[in-house]
């Protein structure tokens, strides 16, 4: 079954943006990099047993192989140790900010990589995107001073960011070689899970374990929804819609993650959280209005 665009985005949005709750409860126990590699190892190792079964292609060129390496590497290892550590250092709405950030590194990626055009409009609508998010967050950049930790806490937070575009890239350039599926998002989960357990044993980091139901739950959620069927559907709108447009999925998803917040962390609603929203909202209709959207896409056939 091919789901529609709408779907896909609805899928990733609504799935990611419940992800950034589900993090907290991982950081109770473990350190970063291991949290990384048990989630994606635990992902990767459905894909691969799935793949196999459905006898779905696991064997793929050097070109291709390395493409995958690549998105494994900066997707699935270094952006996720960094954005799992920063989280520990500053406010979530700052790392939010940043993601909403994507499409904006998509843009510039996506010229610098595939040669796609540059698009005023998805511009402007990335900026109205960021500047709606931070509305969102205002009251939480209020509470921020200027300590080594929080300016580190940034860095690792657009570090992310930038690392997973870059990601998104090595997908986009596989995609048009014809290589589509699961098997290239088993491969690279398990590349990443791999380098960041690797990662782990270097320095010593403790692989901790919880039985609670939260932490049990939580990385259920974060393994099968938030990395295999979210990613699924991503990756899909990178092969429809292109690497830059696919990025707008970093607007919206902090307005989930709010709404969530709201219902499990006591978030308080105001005037300027109404504002953010609506302007972010404004800023992702201004970038995929049909009737003159930017030709950044590439045109291939749905995943």
């Amino acid at each position: 079954m091919i789901l529609p665009t709408t779907a896909l985005y609805a899928l990733c949005i609504l799935i990611w943006g419940t992800t950034w709750y589900a993090i907290t409860a991982q950081l109770d126990v473990l350190v970063p990099e291991v949290g990384v590699a048990i989630r994606f190892g635990l992902a990767a190792l459905v894909l691969l047993v799935f793949c196999r079964v459905r006898g779905q292609r696991l064997r793929f060129p050097a070109r291709v192989q390395a493409l995958i390496f690549a998105q494994g590497m900066a997707g699935f290892y270094a952006s996720y140790v960094c954005v799992y550590a920063a989280e520990r250092f500053v406010a979530s709405g700052v790392v939010a900010v940043g993601y909403a950030a994507s499409p904006l590194f998509g843009l510039v990626l996506a010229r610098a990589f595939l040669g796609t055009r540059m698009s005023a409009r998805v511009a402007l609508g990335g900026l109205a995107g960021i500047a709606g998010v931070v509305l969102i967050f205002w009251h939480e950049f209020t509470r921020l001073t200027a300590s080594d930790q929080v300016l580190w806490g940034a860095e690792l937070t657009m570090g992310s960011v930038l690392l997973s575009s870059l990601s998104t890239i090595a997908v986009a350039g596989y995609q048009r070689l014809g290589i589509r599926g699961w098997g290239p998002l088993a491969w690279a989960m398990a590349y990443g899970a791999a380098a960041a357990a690797l990662h782990a044993l270097a320095h010593g980091a403790p692989w901790a374990w919880s039985w609670r139901p939260a932490f049990i739950g939580s990385l259920a959620w974060l393994s099968l929804a938030g990395s295999i069927l979210a990613f699924g559907a991503y990756y899909a709108l990178v092969h429809r819609v292109g690497a830059a447009k696919a990025g707008y999925t970093g607007v919206l998803t902090p307005v989930v993650a709010l709404v969530v917040s709201s219902l499990f962390e006591n978030f308080v609603w105001t005037g300027l959280t109404v504002a953010g929203i609506a302007l972010a909202i404004l800023g992702n209709v201004v970038a995929m209005w049909r009737g003159s959207a930017p030709r950044d896409t590439l045109k291939a056939e749905p995943a």
